[in-house]
């Protein structure tokens, strides 16, 4: 099993930058690929950032070059910087088990970004 608690997410005007977090805990040497997803209201959780084990970044087009993803030990971290309106959303942390360990998928609970123009 592995948890995952994010945070970090806030009120921010538009052009500016925020940092989340996620902090993982238990079995984390099970993990291969670790994520951050978003979901904005009316529409399906996407796909933001990713980043393996080799420390293999990539991005969605919509943050690509604004958005950048990094671990440092048991942390997740997404820094987001040329923050939009429509990176409003419901940021989520993701971890996805090798397939070795039950190729499970764990979330975290989501933090909150809200960006205003």
């Amino acid at each position: 099993q592995v948890q995952l608690v994010e945070s970090g997410g806030g009120l921010v005007q538009a052009g500016g930058s925020l940092r989340l977090s996620c902090a993982a805990s238990g079995s984390i040497f099970s993990i291969e690929n670790w994520n951050w997803y978003r979901q904005a209201p009316g529409n399906r959780r996407e796909l933001v950032a990713s980043i393996t084990n080799s420390r293999s970044a990539d991005y969605s087009d919509s943050v690509n070059n604004r958005f950048f993803i990094s671990r440092d030990k048991n942390t997740l971290y997404l820094q987001m910087n040329a923050l939009k309106p429509e990176d409003t959303a419901v940021y989520y942390c993701n971890a996805q088990e090798d397939s070795g360990h039950g190729g499970l998928d764990y979330w975290g609970r989501g933090t909150q970004v809200t960006v205003f123009s």
